[in-house]
């Protein structure tokens, strides 16, 4: 193996997509695996400052390219300062959010078009790619009823934004898929937690199993 193997989370808001990804990290640690678990925006300490502005419900005025070069700053500090060090070093790396979500929520919910998210994405990734994309699917009145009857937190920025707006972005996500079915993996995220994970491992593990990660019994 060249190098290490990066699995992406996808999905709208109120998924399920970071319970799954941290289930998944915990798994590949106890089978001894070296695993990494990270996020977007953020994932370094400059992207979680990038993404403290891009979360502030007070910035409602923020333009669209604004919004996209913000995720992509935050991006290729997490590329440069974290995941390609990690997949150097024969890692897997877990992140929770990573270029597909620009594709969704920037190119076609901001309407900035996939050919120039496309080609900023592929600049600020160092053109890294994840070799698998699990995107879990809800309807988006699931998603949104799930955050606003979270108690811990107020919605941030993204969160408060229409049912329009979600629905575009869940449509590109599954019309990406469709393009891409064996890079990106949609499962439902209207499963139950446990039901949906041992879904993402059964093919996880298969993948895992072909690049002599985990081995055939």
């Amino acid at each position: 193996m060249q190098r290490g193997i990066l699995i992406a989370f996808e999905g709208i808001e109120g998924s399920g997509k970071s319970t799954q990804a941290h289930l998944l990290y915990e798994y590949l640690h106890r089978q001894g695996l070296k695993v990494i678990l990270t996020y977007e925006p953020g994932g370094t300490e400059i992207g979680d400052e990038i993404r403290k502005i891009l979360l502030n419900e007070r910035f409602k005025a923020m333009h669209p390219k604004t919004e996209l070069f913000l995720y992509l700053a935050s991006r290729a500090q997490h590329v440069y300062e974290k995941i390609l060090l990690a997949l150097r070093a024969k890692m897997i790396v877990i992140t929770d959010r990573f270029s597909l979500s620009s594709l969704a929520y920037q190119g076609v919910g901001r309407d900035l078009t996939l050919k120039v998210v496309s080609r900023l994405n592929k600049y600020a990734c160092a053109d890294i790619k994840p070799d698998i994309t699990i995107l879990i699917d809800v309807p988006v009145e699931v998603g949104l009823s799930r955050i606003r009857t979270r108690s811990e937190c107020a919605p941030d920025r993204l969160e408060k934004e229409t049912v329009e707006f979600y629905n575009k972005v869940r449509n590109a996500y599954l019309k990406l898929a469709r393009k891409a079915p064996k890079k990106i993996w949609v499962f439902s995220g209207e499963k139950g937690e446990i039901e949906l994970f041992n879904e993402i491992k059964e093919k996880v593990d298969n993948y895992l199993k072909t690049k002599g990660l985990i081995c055939q019994h």
